[in-house]
């Protein structure tokens, strides 16, 4: 046995004695971060030369590059990034050391307020007592960081600025809005290089160039950022969906329901989503009856007021799952009723920032596949496994493989989780055993469960690189205890059920978003917006091309008919740039034999010319197999 097999045997060993703890072995990707770490470094230096009023905030790595949060008088603008690029060149060329050193709580705030850096000086601050503090420096450049970075600038091999954008001290629009310059860092030119072509690739994939260019959907100041219009053809896709994973539900015993977008605030009180989601959410409505009657309250305590429940008011939900609990609780249930699968399309609101919305990836209205299932604990495990197999069919189905799977645990040291000890411990042993079984490499990150429970999650990487939360599974014993509903077991006595909450999707605009870049805008015929399109020969071919077209619609094949008078070749181009898998067409010899003469973007065996009722039937399998290509 060789020595890795040897490392990683024992580190699973490790594992096994110490749960929820989490041992990575030093990797390539571990040496990136640390070299992306130290060019956000180097850039805070490049600023510190060229703009020398300027404040610092925090400058981490990330997974597809670094960025570092400035407070300076200057506008930066792209213009600026020769410039900053060409110190940061000078600064790797000296060979600039980086060095660790810890020092006292006095000593750091003494560095920093010297320095007038009082970002540092509030980061500094949510250090706790008694934690080790310490520095690192390069060059002239002193910075609060834990690290780690790399020995030296010069193993930054490569490096570019991509972008800026406007950011909130901590997150909170209440506070200083601060300058964020991104980047990207390697460790040679051959993996920068090939970065650039994932970059071009990137490009042309994009969702929102290909959403307009496809006409697929829209975003409209007027109706507001970060909120979906979907056009017909964009919400045909979405439709499609929605009936591909409601069939699925349906043989697995989900019922449908409806609930309304906005509810009464004390709902969400109840469920703990207001106030633990409080600054993700929209703020509070009062109800009108509360206005009139209180007049001479100011924004402040009308407020205050809503938020304290001195007064009363509506929410727009962050989530549903309160409204499937009330629809629970409408009857006394049994154990023989369990499990309960309640299902729903629901749109949510969150209040994203401005900074971070990105086209359907990042939003504040979406709508989530959402279902909730109320079991008993015996149930729990194949309850689990369903909703994990269902997901992973999903991703088979669409052809996502480029994905990993994460068990979200709860931090014990955090104040944001609500239950107790002996719920948490029996639904993060229920979701561990369950990923075991689905036979994928997954992470235990300590920290990513939802308030109420632990979770599963599904990450899918994009076309470079970029990973993307989308569908996710939770165990939920505490909104059960917090609503008080239960079920009457074969002992005749109530007992708390447990809930699942689950979403393979996750939401419909992230999850259409990807599938965008995914398949290039070129979806597979049971997706496409448009199946079949028809051309004509000659103008005198259009009743025979309507007929077939009313053949077409009767049979639920998406089809159309280009009646313009442009020539035939133009009519091919246009179709093929909006990506329709199938171009039908007619002319007389066509119209005399039934048939017509196809083209297909993806099998060229299917071109030729066949009879009408033929080219329908092998379109119609094509879309009830799903077929990718």
């Amino acid at each position: 046995m060789n020595s890795k097999v040897l490392l990683e045997e024992f580190f699973k060993q490790v594992l096994t004695r110490h749960k929820g703890s989490i041992l990575k072995l030093i990797t390539m990707e571990s040496e990136l971060l640390k070299i992306r770490h130290s060019a956000a470094h180097i850039l805070a230096t490049a600023i510190q030369h060229l703009f020398p009023s300027a404040k610092f905030d925090i400058g981490p790595a990330t997974s597809d590059g670094f960025f570092y949060d400035f407070d300076l008088d200057h506008k930066f603008t792209t213009d600026d990034f020769q410039k900053i690029e060409k110190e940061m060149q000078r600064l790797i060329d000296q060979n600039q050391a980086f060095e660790s050193q810890i020092i006292s709580r006095a000593e750091a705030y003494k560095l920093f307020s010297d320095r007038q850096q009082t970002y540092k000086v509030s980061r500094l601050n949510d250090i706790p007592n008694g934690e080790i503090i310490t520095i690192y420096r390069n060059g002239d450049f002193v910075d609060l960081c834990r690290g780690p970075h790399v020995q030296s600038s010069s193993e930054i091999k490569a490096f570019k600025l991509l972008a800026i954008a406007g950011v909130y001290y901590r997150g909170d629009e209440k506070n200083q809005q601060m300058q964020r310059i991104y980047g990207v860092a390697f460790d040679s030119k051959e993996a920068f290089e090939a970065y650039l072509t994932q970059v071009e690739e990137a490009k042309k994939r994009d969702h929102r160039r290909l959403g307009k260019e496809l006409d697929l959907f829209m975003i409209d100041d007027a109706v507001g950022q970060g909120l979906i219009l979907w056009l017909p053809k964009g919400n045909i896709i979405r439709t499609e969906l929605q009936k591909f994973i409601s069939s699925e539900l349906e043989k697995l015993g989900y019922m449908f329901v409806s609930t309304p977008h906005i509810a009464k605030l004390d709902l969400f009180r109840t469920s703990g989503h207001f106030p633990y989601y409080k600054d993700a959410q929209y703020p509070p409505i009062a109800e009108r009856i509360i206005l009139e009657n209180n007049k001479n309250l100011t924004c402040a305590e009308l407020v205050n007021g809503l938020e304290n429940g001195l007064l009363d008011g509506f929410l727009l939900r962050p989530m549903n799952c309160p409204e499937h609990i009330k629809i629970y609780a409408l009857k006394v249930r049994s154990y023989r009723d369990l499990p309960i699968k309640l299902a729903e399309f629901g749109t949510v609101y969150r209040w994203e920032q401005s900074g971070e919305l990105s086209g359907m990836m990042r939003v504040r209205g979406f709508t989530q596949d959402d279902a909730h299932i109320f079991c008993t604990e015996e149930q729990l495990p194949n309850e689990i496994w369903e909703c994990l197999r269902l997901v992973k069919m999903i991703f088979s189905t669409l052809g996502i493989v480029d994905f990993r799977v994460r068990i979200g645990f709860r931090d014990p040291n955090s104040k944001k989780y609500i239950g107790n000890d002996e719920s948490w411990e029996k639904a993060e042993d229920a979701l561990q055993r369950a990923a075991k079984m689905l036979s994928v490499p997954y992470s235990l990150e300590t920290g990513e469960a939802a308030f109420y429970g632990p979770k599963i999650d599904f990450i899918v990487k994009d076309i470079i690189g970029r990973e993307w939360q989308l569908g996710t599974v939770q165990v939920d014993y505490n909104l059960p205890e917090r609503f008080a509903i239960s079920y009457m077991g074969n002992d005749n006595r109530p007992h708390k059920p447990v809930m699942i909450h689950r979403a393979p999707f996750g939401s419909m605009e992230r999850f259409c978003g990807l599938l965008i870049e995914h398949f290039n805008g070129d979806f597979p015929t049971w997706l496409s917006p448009e199946q079949v399109r028809l051309l004509l020969l000659n103008d005198h071919n259009m009743d025979y091309a309507k007929e077939i077209l009313k053949y077409m619609h009767a049979a639920n094949v998406r089809t159309s008919i280009d009646s313009s008078s442009e020539k035939l070749s133009a009519k091919v181009r246009k179709a093929e740039i909006e990506k329709t898998p199938y171009i039908f067409i007619v002319g007389d010899k066509e119209s005399e034999s039934r048939s017509v003469s196809i083209r297909s973007r993806r099998d060229r065996a299917l071109e030729g010319t066949r009879p009408v009722d033929e080219a329908i039937n092998l379109i119609l399998e094509e879309i009830r197999m799903k077929r990718l290509f």
